[in-house]
């Protein structure tokens, strides 16, 4: 079974609700698993985990957040070939555009991509929404 690491940012708690229902999903299926705001983790730290769940949601014109998430992001992206990566976050506005130039830069860094897209909730999880969340992380227990 998969060691995993649900890391994220959140401004209004949408994301932050996202990353407790993954992690209660993974909990569910028995897998031992970790919680961590972006600003509790170190990139060395995350990437002695087997998985990485990642959440940021769409900021500004439909980017991560620029102040503590990307810079982290920026940290691992270079060794996350072969890593087993999830993405997930929260928007407002837009169309999804930042979850999927996030989904490519995994891609292209040679990373395992669970299910080839991120999960992606409009404003706060819905019922809908937190069975998503909590299927993602059961999931990623044997991903």
């Amino acid at each position: 079974m998969n060691k995993i690491a649900i890391i994220y940012w959140s401004q209004t708690g949408n994301t932050k609700l996202m990353a407790e229902q993954i992690l209660a999903g993974a909990k569910t299926a028995g897998a031992e698993v970790d919680l961590f705001s972006v600003d509790e983790i170190a990139s060395a730290t995350a990437l002695t985990y087997d998985v990485l769940a990642l959440g940021c949601p769409a900021m500004g014109a439909e980017v991560l957040e620029e102040m503590e998430f990307q810079p982290f992001f920026d940290e691992l992206l270079p060794h996350l070939a072969g890593k087993k990566i999830a993405l997930f976050g929260s928007y407002g506005w837009g169309t999804g555009e930042w979850m999927q130039t996030w989904q490519q830069e995994v891609i292209d860094s040679n990373a395992i991509l669970y299910n080839q897209e991120g999960l992606i909730v409009n404003e706060s999880p819905d019922e809908q929404g937190t069975e998503q969340c909590q299927n993602l992380g059961a999931a990623l227990a044997s991903f």
